[in-house]
């Protein structure tokens, strides 16, 4: 009989897909969201296509760059703080090895195993790699595959640019009449995608994070035309 194949990712290779995939989504839904404020902002109080190009290509570029610095600085402190509990552990490890391999046991019994079973689990798991054993079972880590602030800061930084480009692109494109319209539609067709695309990767209900990320965009659009439309009407 041919065995079962499983595609899932698991482990460390997921928790890293899940990492950037997270900065992915939340990069592209800020692009969105602030490019789009931006622009509909500006828009209400010019129709000047030059004004709504430069101010919408300066929000993109000066997101981008402070997205991607924010998650390289988050997940660089992220890494330090797992380099630092690992360097601990293999510091007990060699320093007490029994009182880390009683540690062990009592951290498998904790899961459900009997004293004998987690006794034989623990001493196994220590031959076999003590580090890669106390990481994964004490710390939540695996020390094959820290989270890499890189990716993060890449991925927040590609994101935010595509997601800053719909809005930038449906405001100068389209003719002056349609410009609102146009860009408002396709924001919250948009936000639409990546909420349910947030919901999906964080096991919630789409329904409500989709209503939240709309009503949360169109409210952003609102405030800023308004206050571009006063701007407007006061001669500022």
């Amino acid at each position: 009989m041919t065995e079962p194949t499983h595609d899932e990712a698991h482990g460390g290779a997921l928790g890293e897909r899940l990492n950037w995939l997270r900065a992915a989504v939340l990069g592209a839904n800020d692009g969105i969201v602030s490019t789009a404020g931006l622009v509909v902002g500006v828009a209400g109080a010019t129709d000047d296509r030059s004004a709504l190009l430069a101010a919408g290509l300066a929000g993109l570029l000066a997101g981008s760059m402070s997205m991607a610095a924010g998650e390289y600085v988050s997940v660089s402190t992220q890494r330090d703080s797992e380099k630092a509990a690992l360097a601990l552990e293999r510091r007990e490890l060699r320093e007490r090895p029994e009182a880390e391999l009683a540690e062990l046991t009592e951290l498998l019994e904790r899961r459900g195993l009997s004293r004998e079973v987690a006794s034989e689990a623990a001493l196994q798991l220590t031959e076999r790699d003590a580090l890669k054993a106390h990481a994964r079972v004490e710390l939540g880590i695996d020390p094959d595959a820290l989270t890499n602030p890189w990716h993060a800061a890449w991925a927040s930084f590609l994101a935010f640019t595509v997601g800053a480009l719909l809005p930038l692109l449906a405001m100068v494109v389209p003719p002056a009449d349609r410009r609102l319209p146009v860009t408002v539609l396709s924001v919250l067709a948009a936000l639409t995608l990546t909420g349910w695309a947030a919901a999906r990767l964080g096991a919630a209900a789409p329904a409500r994070a989709v209503l939240r990320n709309v009503a949360g965009g169109a409210l952003a659009m609102g405030v800023t035309y308004a206050a571009g439309s006063l701007l407007d009407v006061a001669g500022a």
